[in-house]
């Protein structure tokens, strides 16, 4: 039996990703950082599951990286966790760097002295690619990193080659454009959406609030891309690859789609804060998964319109039972 570890195992791309190794007959590691609150909710249905153990950890803490992989010796490690919004990154850039940067530095050269010959993915993102203008991009394209969050992780993605290459490790980068589910974070775009749909459709919220409508991004399913991480471990050889649908929608469209489906009028209930922009826009993310589609054989599965429809009928069922218990 396989044993695969994964930081961040409470976040969206955490829990899915569990599900599918559990799936697979893994041994399932999960790593999180030790809160007042469980925060389990994404990983309750397969908590108890008895191929998954869950430990707390701290990217800042080496030591407590050193004990679990001397602990479990994993064969694959998905290092996942991090401070993951944008916006947030311009608040508290130190916060982000330092648990992005000298997080995946911590959790690498653990890996490197304890069990080097351990497969590790880390999560790179396609902010790293800012406001280069030329898309769409692929695994080539310049970086230009236009916030604190993709500049940590332009860093954290260079030092997979760099460890690839110094150490002859397996690092490997997957470079993931924009992946939405109905686990997503409630302060990122999409899910604010779908939940503020659902509210208002429930009359338990007046107006939403938003900031650039105009931004366009690759969005995708989570569900199908964490089956793309687990692909880049099962090869022979490492290498970085961008996972996204090709295909580039703004913030307004997703706006549209989320709305249209609940039967409710965007100009009644949506207006825009200022307050809500980022200091430095990054306009428009789309992506080239050519590579993965030919040596990973990956293709996305979820459309746009499905993904949207998706997110809102489960906000919808959770408000609805939650509005009914009061």
């Amino acid at each position: 039996m396989k044993t695969a570890l994964i930081t961040g195992i409470t976040g969206q791309d955490g829990s899915y990703l569990a599900e599918l190794l559990l799936s697979k007959g893994y041994k399932v590691v999960g790593l999180k950082r030790r809160t007042s609150l469980l925060c389990t909710d994404r990983i309750n249905n397969f908590y108890n599951h008895a191929n998954f153990a869950l430990e707390y950890f701290e990217l800042d803490d080496p030591s407590c990286m050193y004990r679990i992989l001397n602990k479990y010796k994993p064969d694959e490690i998905y290092n996942l966790a991090a401070q993951s919004h944008v916006r947030v990154s311009f608040d508290i850039p130190q916060s982000t760097i330092n648990t992005i940067v000298m997080g995946t530095m911590n959790l690498v050269e653990a890996v490197r002295t304890i069990c080097p010959n351990a497969k590790f993915y880390q999560a790179s993102s396609s902010e790293m690619f800012g406001d280069n203008p030329n898309y769409p991009y692929n695994e080539e394209s310049r970086l230009t990193p236009a916030s604190p969050y993709a500049n940590a992780k332009v860093f954290a993605h260079n030092l997979m080659r760099n460890y690839r290459i110094s150490y002859n490790m397996f690092t490997c980068s997957g470079i993931l454009f924009n992946h939405e589910s109905p686990r997503r974070g409630e302060t990122f775009v999409t899910r604010k959406i779908t939940m503020a749909a659902a509210k208002i459709k429930l009359g338990l919220q007046d107006k939403l609030y938003l900031g650039n409508l105009d931004a366009v991004r690759d969005w995708g399913f989570a569900g199908d891309y964490v089956e793309a991480m687990w692909l880049m471990l099962q090869q022979e050889k490492a290498d970085d690859y961008v996972i996204a649908t090709g295909k580039a929608y703004s913030v307004r469209h997703f706006l549209n789609l989320v709305f249209e489906h609940a039967g409710l009028s965007v100009g009644k209930y949506v207006d825009i804060d200022s307050r809500l922009f980022r200091p430095h826009e990054v306009p428009y993310l789309l992506g080239d998964s050519s590579k993965a589609n030919k040596i990973l054989n990956w293709q996305p599965k979820t459309d746009l319109k499905s993904l949207a429809a998706m997110m809102y009928e489960e906000d919808l069922k959770k408000y609805y039972d939650i509005s009914n218990r009061i």
